[in-house]
């Protein structure tokens, strides 16, 4: 999104099989706990820095912060947020489950895997039946889109063939093909290292970092 916008910004990395979304400087600007999080700096309002948690709400203050990718009139606004609030709600969460209790719980489940899967298939039918009525999931390129495209990303992962979706297939190839999308893509490949097992245990919840009185203390005094 802020390649597409065109808006300058700075990258912090952060090492999830680590911990780094716990701690408590983070969970400052994420209370939840979990990437992605911004702070603008130079914020409309000329006021102190702002931050922002949550995918949804991000692509939501970029786009009215740069103009872009979000239309003003209010039926087409409604329309992008409509399907905004669908990847939330449904594609997010649906194919985050399939994914892990596909390819990560510890114990395969099969009825996990069977209730998550097929539900992955029915949204992905949802959204095929959508990219049937035109270039884009509505209107324009939006920021309903952009919350969607790293989702079907996975779409290999999952266990999915597009070629089954042929609305879909034209429409990933279609932004794939983005020259912004791509920088974005690219960006952070060098930080991302393969997690041995307590980092996976780290990420996934099932264990949480212990962190000193000093670093709790030092996040407080930020």
């Amino acid at each position: 999104m802020l390649e597409e916008c065109g808006l300058p910004y700075k990258v912090v990395p952060m090492q999830l099989g680590k911990g780094d979304q716990h701690k408590p400087e983070f969970l400052e600007l994420s209370p939840n706990g979990r990437m992605p999080a911004i702070i603008d700096h130079a914020p409309a309002d000329g006021g102190e820095p702002f931050s922002v948690f949550e995918s949804g709400a991000i692509l939501i203050y970029l786009a009215e912060k740069s103009g872009q990718f979000l239309p003003a009139e209010p039926r087409a606004r409604s329309q992008v947020l409509q399907w905004l609030m669908w990847q939330m709600a449904g594609l997010g969460p649906m194919l985050g489950q399939h994914g892990h209790f596909l390819l990560y719980a510890p114990e395969k489940i099969p009825y996990a895997i069977d209730r998550y899967g097929r539900e992955t298939r029915r949204l992905y039918g949802v959204l095929d039946a959508q990219l049937a009525e035109g270039e884009y999931i509505v209107g324009d390129y939006s920021i309903a889109d952009i919350a969607c495209f790293p989702w079907i990303m996975t779409h290999k992962a999952q266990g999915l063939s597009l070629d089954d979706y042929p609305n879909i297939k034209r429409w990933y190839t279609l932004l794939r093909a983005r020259p912004k999308l791509q920088t974005g893509l690219a960006l952070g490949k060098d930080e991302r290292k393969p997690m041995d097992e307590q980092a996976r245990k780290i990420l996934l919840g099932v264990d949480k970092p212990a962190y000193s009185e000093a670093e709790a203390q030092g996040a407080q005094q930020q």
